[in-house]
């Protein structure tokens, strides 16, 4: 644009219209296949993610501090996100107590998320290949947490509590969440506000 101007040339900006996609969303089978693909720390770190639908960075930024019993709270939100807490299972509970704790992070200093990731998505190729599955090479770390906020959806119907669990600060973020569902009947879901003072 300034170019045009110093040279006086007449140029009209290209206009870009963002489509938005909707998520792919796998199936519960195939989250369960490929964290069971994985050794003890990655697989961890997958379960972590569907079970609490944290972002990666969340997740790789946990600390021992944050797991208290079966509540695991997510002290370092990325985004412009909420904290928040999640009641987890004790299959998980047992899965990060199984972790070495030789520093403050949960996974550790051992390399860096970049690094992580990439690891995870080599041996995801490989799983890919070896089970004919192609829809596995599709499950990002980011899939996780759509698969989160989808389920929970689906079984409360409460769009409140997905913002929530999900620490998006505006409601738009997580109405996406309600185009992904196929209902399986007209039952209606009842919700009602508390108050917190």
């Amino acid at each position: 644009m300034v170019f045009a101007d110093y040279c006086r040339l007449s140029w009209k900006p290209p206009v870009y219209k963002y489509t938005r996609k909707l998520p792919f969303i796998p199936l519960e089978s195939e989250i369960d296949q490929l964290i069971a693909g994985f050794k003890k720390r990655t697989a961890t770190f997958l379960q972590t993610l569907k079970e609490t639908g944290a972002r990666c960075g969340e997740a790789w930024a946990l600390k021992w501090t944050d797991l208290n019993g079966n509540i695991l709270t997510i002290n370092a939100p990325e985004k412009g996100g909420l904290p928040r807490q999640h009641k987890i299972s004790e299959k998980l509970v047992s899965m990060l107590q199984s972790l070495p704790k030789k520093d403050l992070r949960i996974f550790g200093p051992y390399m860096c998320l970049s690094n992580f990731r990439s690891g995870y998505m080599k041996k995801r190729r490989s799983m890919s290949r070896n089970l004919s599955d192609p829809r596995l090479n599709q499950i990002t770390f980011h899939t996780f947490r759509h698969f989160y906020a989808t389920m929970l959806y689906a079984k409360t119907k409460n769009i409140i509590l997905v913002q929530q669990k999900l620490g998006h600060r505006s409601i738009e973020n997580t109405q996406i969440y309600t185009q992904l569902i196929v209902f399986e009947s007209d039952e209606y879901h009842s919700a009602t506000a508390t108050r917190t003072d």
